[in-house]
């Protein structure tokens, strides 16, 4: 496969954070942190990097974790808690005691924040309701979520003030009842139109690691799932059965929750990585596995403002020879072969398919970004090119390379004769580069 000769450089990367800082600035984000990530050592950092965003413009809402800490605290006081499923059945006796490490932990969030200067509100946004006897046990003061006050959560957000939203809820009589994080995560960012919901453990992005996944997925070179759609996901959870005790499943099933309520990107990150949330959030790559329910990449014709972008592409091919050296002047006069692989806005992969009568066409200018090589960007585009050729009814496709046999035999295509070219390709072949022909039968 063509690609790139030079990394991302420093330039892309600015390009791509001011793309999304301009696409999300001002939109709703809400934060779900798992109580382990508060102890480790780089804390800090995750929040100072959540009151950058919350001083440059994004609506920043936090949901802490606290069910380790809540662990602990019952312990101390000789408290055990039973378990429905992973549910934890509060108590009424036990429930000060979850009230009192709840906040505790909304107020670790609170002071790291103010650390960077940045004013954050802890408060009861969150009315609840008793979840009452499930399958034949009590659950006692254990409740779900009945509304989010985003009222308030609104007006605290405008004033660039991050709302904490701990595991407590109020009944409409004022009882507390003892609430998931997750829950509330899903229900504050389906409630407030999130953008994003943000899942951070110690997990973080979603690999294999010994879990069934389809065949079709792909996963980078450290084996990290990249991105997924919620059929993917879906897939997923079907393969490998019930999700309890695998917090990373648990934390896909409300990936795909979230999306199912309208949450356009849900991201699944490690807490303990540094600037990862920063990555995520302004750069195609990110450091985690995001779940999106919109349209996150296609594949589309050429416009003509995306020239100058392919040029940047094939540029490095051009000058090793790999690519014949085309300008503007050529692909404007060719525009209707092309097709470009767009990402979020930013164009990563391209390719073009020329008629050349007798039925058949030609597969040419593939080049990829060198850091898209393992998402395979390149094969997508060409099994686009196949298609489109199809639907002309092409009976047979064509392409003439010098360095990437290999990989067009990976695709199905054989090596050909340079006789089998259409009259019109045959009289233009230009014999000094020696370039092999590989086709591919259509019918």
């Amino acid at each position: 496969m063509t690609n790139t000769a030079l990394s991302q450089g420093p330039v892309d990367l600015i390009r791509e954070a001011f793309h999304y800082q301009s696409r999300f600035a001002g939109s709703t984000m809400v934060f779900k942190i798992d109580f382990p990530v508060t102890e480790d050592p780089n804390f800090p950092l995750l929040m100072k990097d959540l009151a950058l965003l919350a001083q440059t413009g994004f609506r920043v809402v936090i949901v802490p974790g606290a069910k380790e800490w809540i662990d602990t605290v019952l312990n101390e006081h000789g408290i055990v808690s039973n378990y429905s499923g992973a549910q934890r059945i509060t108590q009424s006796a036990a429930m000060p005691f979850v009230e009192m490490a709840a906040f505790h932990v909304a107020t670790r969030f609170m002071t790291a924040l103010s650390g960077s200067r940045l004013d954050a509100v802890i408060g009861n946004f969150v009315r609840a309701r008793g979840l009452g006897v499930v399958d034949g046990l009590d659950m006692e003061s254990t409740g779900t979520v009945d509304k989010i006050f985003t009222g308030s959560i609104n007006k605290i957000l405008d004033l660039r003030m991050p709302p904490i939203l701990p595991c407590i809820g109020l009944s409409a009589a004022g009882k507390p009842y003892n609430v998931a994080s997750d829950e509330i995560a899903l229900a504050a960012a389906a409630a407030l139109g999130a953008a994003k919901l943000f899942i951070i453990s110690l997990n973080g992005a979603f690999r294999k690691e010994g879990r069934r996944l389809p065949d079709d997925l792909e996963t980078d070179e450290n084996g990290r799932i990249v991105r997924l759609t919620p059929v993917e996901v879906e897939a997923i959870l079907a393969v490998n059965g019930n999700a309890h005790g695998d917090r990373p499943l648990q934390e896909l099933a409300l990936a795909l929750r979230a999306s199912r309520a309208g949450v356009e990107r849900i991201h699944i990150i490690d807490g303990r990585e540094e600037g990862a949330v920063l990555r995520e959030l302004f750069s195609n790559l990110g450091s985690g596995t995001m779940v999106y329910a919109d349209a996150y990449e296609s594949i589309r014709p050429l416009k003509s403002a995306d020239i100058p972008d392919i040029l940047r592409l094939m540029e490095p091919l051009m000058r090793q020879g790999i690519l014949i050296r085309r300008d503007s002047v050529v692909i404007q006069e060719k525009k209707e072969d092309y097709a470009v692989f767009e990402i979020d806005g930013s164009i990563h992969a391209c390719g073009a398919l020329h008629e050349w009568g007798e039925d058949q066409g030609e597969i040419a200018a593939v080049a990829t970004d060198m850091v898209y090589t393992d998402r395979g960007l390149g094969r997508r585009i060409v099994g686009y090119l196949i298609d489109k050729a199809k639907k002309k009814g092409l009976q047979r496709i064509f392409v003439l390379t010098i360095r990437t046999q290999d990989w067009f035999e990976s695709l199905g295509f054989a090596e050909a004769s340079v006789e089998s070219l259409p009259e019109k390709r045959r009289k233009i072949y230009d014999k000094s580069r020696g370039s092999k022909v590989f086709s591919l039968d259509l019918d």
